[in-house]
């Protein structure tokens, strides 16, 4: 079934060339084939896991071949979402390279899963890798609307109107766009660190261990939570919001990888999280 992960890259691949057509040329059918293209990828992808889920008869998260792959599943479902949600088109222009260098890093690693352990079949486990895949990819898409926003604040301020200024679109759709992204992702981030409580608790027989993912994980959360305080309090939005989303991601990145090669903790036995 390898076959199926060597399309799915083709189709992001396809979806890349298209979204880079469209900015370029603004022809509305080149953004929808992109669409179409992430989409049908994205099926591809979900029958993958699915495939590699019902042949080792756990979830598909045991080594970092595997939790890249999800993390790039999971990305290309959450844009689909919020495409269809806020029709934000030139989104595409930042999902779908950034799935495809996911994918493309995943297909170079080892696949060969390590010694599948018990624990990967807790409930509650599943629950908790599932919310924060979803939460990150929320936080990447906030990012990419938060660089788009800063670009297209710099197009206006500048008063030159040049190349991004047309194919952009308002600052107000931006920053609803990303705010969207960042209360999904901050929802989401809750539910996984609720469900991973109650899962070490199961496992490890107490909530909170100081493992380094739990300590930069609650870092994350503070962090997204602090900025969502400030939106809703000071009225911190546009470029402010913008900034924070992408420092906020680059903690979530950190956190996802910095973690489990730099510091020692028991997150790192399965390379993911």
């Amino acid at each position: 079934m390898e076959i199926l992960i060597v399309i799915t890259i083709f189709f992001y691949m396809l979806s890349t060339a298209g979204y880079v057509a469209y900015l370029f040329l603004q022809k509305d059918y080149l953004q929808k084939i992109g669409v179409y293209l992430i989409a049908a990828g994205f099926l591809c992808h979900t029958a993958w896991i699915g495939y590699g889920f019902f042949q080792s008869g756990h979830f598909p998260v045991n080594n970092l071949h595997q939790t890249l792959s999800m993390a790039g599943w999971t990305i290309a479902g959450v844009f689909l979402i919020f495409h269809f949600r806020f029709h934000l088109k030139i989104l595409g222009i930042f999902a779908a390279p950034l799935v495809t260098l996911v994918m493309v890093i995943a297909s170079r690693l080892p696949s060969a899963p390590h010694q599948a352990d018990s624990i990967l079949n807790n409930i509650w486990l599943v629950a908790h890798v599932i919310t924060i895949f979803i939460g990150e990819a929320s936080f990447a898409l906030a990012c990419g609307v938060g660089f788009l926003y800063l670009v297209q604040e710099h197009t206006i301020k500048s008063k030159t109107h040049g190349f991004f200024f047309k194919r952009l679109p308002s600052l107000e759709l931006l920053d609803t766009t990303g705010y969207a992204c960042i209360v999904t992702g901050f929802t989401m981030l809750t539910l996984g660190l609720i469900t991973g409580f109650i899962y070490a608790k199961s496992v490890w027989g107490r909530f909170w261990s100081w493992d380094p993912k739990e300590v930069w994980s609650g870092i994350t959360w503070l962090l997204y939570a602090a900025l969502l305080h400030q939106r809703l309090t000071v009225g911190w939005r546009g470029r402010r919001a913008a900034i924070m989303a992408i420092i906020g991601f680059a903690v979530v990145l950190f956190t996802f990888f910095g973690v489990n090669f730099l510091l020692q903790g028991h997150h790192g036995e399965f390379t993911r999280l």
